[in-house]
């Protein structure tokens, strides 16, 4: 296991097997490069053809002249420094942390790469090698790289930064950065071991080991608390749905608390309206979003802050059978609202609108979810986005400050009202889909049916949540997105001014 640690010593004194030095695109140099004293570090980086652009990597063996304790000194470019920010420390951070994962000790002046706000730029770093470094492996008989060897990496600041806020940004990124990679594996793991009930014990474990309040919703609970949107869509699998109830309390009881909720539909084969074989290949992390609001639930229970949250995250398996709901089948959610069925694999927003009820009976001061819910997201932003739609311009902005801060950024679409005749239905009060176009607002405009006037905002993960391709510090398949976005939301509303208790 890696140690994470802080100096404020000189780059050159600090003996490691790698020291990592950032270097900009452009004449000069970067923080530490130009204490190396025995060489001219910058001419060896010109001289391969290297520019700077981000991502851009010299490994220097030191051989007894380059005058620092470093065995060698690894020169990773950060692009042109007046674009340097936290996200760009945290992709090259993440780049490297797979071949940095095979040495024994690592020390970085890359957070001094960023001249503002050095607590952010120390978590960026940390932030970016743990998610960079991040390998699923439990399938395999054996390791195709080798096993890790990282004992401790150490994070380089200026002398006159405030060393107590530095470590504490560490320590915060560690724990964030776990989350996500908590989040990561669960998504990751193959739906035949990863049911309901078995995410409803992960979830259990994980709040016992954190010190969260939990309560697991089992099939009988669920029908006589009338969650029938999640027992529709779970009553065609032999794996019964369940409901996850998580609390945390960081404020007084008084305090209204943040509620975040998130689908988890652990294997979607579209039932009744069955997919084709090839779009039910990636299927296990259409629970993406109940996955993301665990990680969070983790990171703020372990981060402690002065906040109220609270979650109820709904989980099934969308299969077809003679059990399965059929097309034109009505369902009664939570709270007595009734939604036709027309399609079965628009099955998220059945299973959200019972637990977006049952928040919005406990009167908190917003409701966040998170899903991996349409094609048609996937189709206006494409994959490294998610769409916004949310009642409430103040939670919106909020909400899309916060993923573009710690690199996870979202877009506003529109909430457009008129569309909601397009989910009118005959027979029930809503019906579960509207036309072709426009899917993904009229998705947002059925779940927006089931919160009342309780603020609330939903984020549409489809495209970023699971990827095709790796990244600079997010792996081929699960990213672990929203979780950093969630975590940097309510941390943000617990240095808020306190809300009375609504009425």
């Amino acid at each position: 296991m890696t140690t994470f640690a802080y100096s404020a010593a000189g780059p050159a004194s600090v003996p490691c097997d790698v020291l990592v030095l950032p270097v900009f695109e452009g004449p000069e140099p970067g923080p530490g490069v130009r204490e190396v004293k025995g060489a001219d570090l910058l001419a060896h980086f010109r001289d391969a053809g290297l520019t700077g652009k981000l991502g851009e990597q010299l490994l220097v063996p030191n051989t007894g002249t380059l005058g620092v304790a470093a065995a060698s000194v690894l020169l990773l470019g950060l692009g042109k420094r007046a674009e340097v920010r936290a996200e760009e420390l945290r992709r090259a951070a993440g780049k490297v942390a797979r071949q940095l994962a095979k040495r024994a000790t690592v020390a970085t002046t890359l957070a001094q790469a960023v001249g503002r706000q050095p607590a952010e730029a120390v978590q960026a770093v940390v932030e970016g090698h743990v998610l960079g470094a991040y390998r699923f492996e439990r399938y395999k008989t054996s390791s195709q790289e080798g096993p890790d060897r990282l004992e401790r990496y150490t994070v380089l600041g200026a002398p006159r930064w405030d060393a107590r806020s530095a470590r504490a940004a560490v320590a915060r990124a560690e724990t964030v950065a776990t989350s996500v990679t908590f989040t990561r594996d669960l998504v990751n793991t193959p739906a035949r071991d990863l049911t309901p009930a078995a995410l409803a014990e992960a979830a259990r474990a994980m709040a016992e080991e954190v010190g969260l309040e939990v309560r697991i919703w089992d099939e009988r609970e669920l029908a006589e608390g009338g969650f029938g949107g999640i027992l529709g869509v779970g009553q065609g699998s032999v794996n019964p749905p369940r409901l996850i109830e998580l609390a945390y309390r960081g404020a007084a009881a008084s305090q209204p608390p943040i509620a975040l909720t998130g689908k988890g539909i652990t294997f979607d084969s579209g039932g009744l309206s069955i997919k084709t074989s090839e779009g039910m290949e990636t299927m296990k992390d259409d629970m993406g979003g109940a996955a993301a609001v665990l990680g969070a639930m983790r990171a703020i229970a372990l981060l402690k802050p002065k906040v109220n949250v609270v979650a109820a995250i709904p989980s099934a398996e969308n299969m077809p059978s003679g059990s399965a709901t059929r097309p034109g089948d009505v369902l009664r959610h939570r709270g007595g609202k009734t939604s036709e069925v027309l399609n079965t694999d628009a099955e998220g927003r059945l299973v959200l609108a019972d637990a977006l009820a049952y928040l919005a009976e406990q009167r908190p001061r917003a409701i966040v979810d998170a899903a991996t819910l349409t094609g048609a997201c996937m189709v206006a932003l494409g994959e490294d986005l998610w769409g916004l739609f949310s009642t409430d311009r103040a939670l919106a902005r909020a909400l899309l400050s916060a993923g573009e801060a710690v690199g996870e950024p979202g877009w506003e679409l529109p909430l457009h009202r008129p569309y909601r005749a397009l989910i009118d239905s005959d027979v029930a009060d809503v019906k579960n889909i509207g036309k072709r176009y426009g899917g993904a607002i009229t998705a947002a405009l059925f779940l927006a049916e089931f919160v009342g006037d309780v603020p609330w905002a939903h984020l549409d993960i489809a495209g970023p949540a699971f990827r095709d391709k790796a990244g600079d510090y997010a792996p081929k398949g699960a990213t672990g997105v929203p979780v950093r976005t969630l975590v940097a939301y309510v941390l943000g509303e617990a240095s808020a001014r306190p809300r009375a208790k609504r009425a």
